[in-house]
């Protein structure tokens, strides 16, 4: 079990890790605010429920429980450092749906609602499951802890 910790929370990355963590989580979390408490001008999970069900995305209210969870808890996750791999795969899997099932139609352009800014995010999210959290990462203490312990 401890090599399976220690796979999913190493990393050798630095303050490339950190830099794109922190933005890319701060906005995950502020749109997954959004959809799940209704901040910043957001519909809650009623609201955003309702919209993706009127796209397909059904059962709505299940699908933006889903996605404001993945984008909220995965953000605040990325911007700690905190378990970065599953977070970045959360927010990528949400981001991929979005993409693919809300904007792909709308072409590329973010002016056109396109998957020009989904994209970008998508590949920053990519980017941070393959590399990890960073050696400024949550991750790194807990694993250092594991270590300490005498659980490598």
């Amino acid at each position: 079990m401890t090599h399976i910790w220690k796979k999913l929370l190493s990393s050798t990355a630095g303050y490339e890790a950190l830099a794109l963590r922190v933005p890319v989580g701060l906005i995950l979390a502020a749109h997954g605010s959004q959809k799940l408490f209704a901040w910043f001008g957001g519909y809650g999970l009623d609201g955003t429920g309702q919209w993706m069900a009127s796209i397909g995305l059904n059962p709505g209210w299940l699908m933006a429980l889903l996605a404001g969870n993945a984008e909220f808890f995965g953000g605040l996750g990325l911007m700690l450092g905190l378990l970065t791999r599953p977070a970045a795969v959360a927010a990528a899997l949400t981001l991929a749906v979005a993409m693919f099932w809300v904007h792909w139609s709308q072409g590329f352009f973010l002016t056109s609602k396109g998957i020009e800014y989904a994209l970008a995010l998508l590949s920053a999210t990519v980017s941070l499951a393959i590399m990890g959290g960073g050696k400024y990462a949550l991750d790194q203490y807990i694993l250092e802890q594991l270590e300490d312990s005498g659980h490598d």
